[in-house]
C-alpha cells in the first residue's frame, strides 16, 4: 500500500507543476461568423452572397451568466491558446481529484487497519 500512496502523491505533484505551468487560460468558445448587412446592392446580397467576415466571436458562462464578445482577428491565436489552457486546467484539475479520492480512500484503509491492528484495553475510564 505504501508504494501506491508514494505513487500517487508523484501524480498529484506532476498536475501541480503542469498548473503551474499554463499561464494564460480563459473559459468558452470561440466561433466564426459571416454577416449580411443591411445595405442595398452589396456584395453580401449577391446571387451568390458574399458575406462580411469572418467576424469571432467568444462565448462564455461565468457565475452563472452567460457573455459574448467579439475578437479581432489578429487575437485570435491567442484567444485560442488561452481556450487550450483551460481545457488542460479542467482536465488537470479532475485528474487531481481522482488521484487525491484514490489516496484519500487509501489512507484511511491505512488508518483502519492501524486501529484494528492496535490492542484494546478492556479497562473503562
Amino acid at each position: 500500500m505504501r508504494r501506491r500512496e508514494q505513487v500517487l502523491e508523484s501524480r498529484i505533484e506532476r498536475i501541480k507543476r503542469k498548473l503551474h505551468a499554463l499561464g494564460d487560460l480563459r473559459p468558452g468558445s470561440l466561433s466564426k461568423q459571416y454577416n449580411v448587412c443591411g445595405v442595398e446592392g452589396c456584395r453580401c446580397k449577391a446571387s451568390p452572397p458574399k458575406k462580411h467576415g469572418p467576424y469571432y466571436q467568444l462565448s462564455f458562462t461565468r457565475k452563472g451568466k452567460g457573455t459574448s464578445r467579439f475578437v479581432r482577428r489578429e487575437e485570435v491565436a491567442i484567444v485560442r491558446r488561452q481556450l487550450q489552457s483551460y481545457a488542460k486546467l479542467r482536465t488537470l484539475v479532475d485528474d487531481w481529484i481522482d488521484a487525491a479520492m484514490e489516496l484519500s480512500t487509501l489512507r484511511l484503509e491505512q488508518q483502519r487497519q492501524r486501529g484494528a491492528a492496535a490492542p484494546r484495553s478492556s479497562a473503562r475510564t
